[in-house]
């Protein structure tokens, strides 16, 4: 098992925002909202805080490129 390790260093502002577009954040969210077993509300998102290429690699990967007909540009071809 690995050791956690704690950083004093701190990071800066820039050095934040490269990481989380190098590796990508994604927020799940599915909410319902029922009054007396009446649906009111639903919600389903998925945001999804990344560069394009990061992206594009990750969507590539689980096939949701796969419907398009057209070459993109930022797509290598395998």
């Amino acid at each position: 098992m690995a050791a956690i390790q704690k950083s004093v260093d701190s990071s800066s502002l820039a050095e934040v925002i490269d990481r989380i577009l190098d590796k990508g954040v994604v927020i799940d969210l599915w909410a319902r909202v029922s009054l007396v077993g009446i649906e009111l509300l639903t919600i389903d998102a998925r945001i999804v805080i990344a560069s394009v290429d990061t992206w594009l690699r990750y969507a590539k990967a689980v096939g949701l490129l796969k419907d398009h007909h057209h070459h993109h540009p930022f797509v290598e071809e395998s």
